[in-house]
């Protein structure tokens, strides 16, 4: 006679669900050697040249220099892990397109040719055959949300490094929800 196993139908659960979330994240977030969770190297430059015209430096920081691309990086392996696919195929399709177009992948253009290029990419109107499973319009939104997260969100997450979307709008740290106090009995001034 041969022992069986027997599960309840939640110790089954629980241990099926975390050997899928095991595989899954270890195949699509760990690069050995490299400083991406997600990125290749290639795909983290041309994404840094995107978010750099979208917010450049100027008297205060770039969405580079605040850690955008960290940030997207690490959501990707978090609660975007949806968007894995999306970003791959998106990056490629901007490097694919400027090749096309200039000879040259996306960082490799001088600033007015990225910003004409971003343009098309916002009025899904690049000029390449590159753009067949995604519209670029579509995933140009994504970065473009994606880095005002990275550069106005809490830094705990990964971006506006030391605050400094918050020092350029003279805005303290946030306080932990809840933890103000305010004194309603006294009336409001002004």
């Amino acid at each position: 006679m041969q022992p069986t196993l027997r599960l309840n139908r939640r110790a089954f659960l629980q241990a099926a669900l975390t050997a899928a979330a095991a595989a899954g994240a270890g195949v699509a977030c760990s690069r050995n050697g490299s400083p991406w969770r997600f990125f290749t190297l290639d795909q983290a430059r041309t994404l840094a040249s995107m978010v750099d015209q979208i917010i450049p430096p100027d008297q205060d920081a770039g969405a580079v220099w605040a850690g955008v691309v960290n940030y997207i990086d690490r959501q990707l392996c978090g609660p975007y892990q949806a968007l894995q696919e999306t970003y791959r195929y998106g990056l490629g399709a901007v490097d694919q397109t400027s090749q096309s177009n200039y000879g040259k992948v996306f960082a490799d253009l001088q600033s007015h040719q990225q910003i004409e290029l971003l343009h098309r990419l916002e009025e899904g109107k690049a000029p390449s055959g590159a753009w067949k499973q995604l519209s670029s319009a579509e995933f140009f939104g994504y970065v473009v949300d994606h880095t005002m997260q990275g550069f106005y969100g809490d830094p705990r997450h990964g971006g506006n490094r030391e605050g400094v979307s918050w020092k350029m709008l003279n805005l303290p740290y946030p306080p932990i929800r809840g933890r103000v106090r305010s004194d309603l009995s006294k009336p409001r001034s002004g």
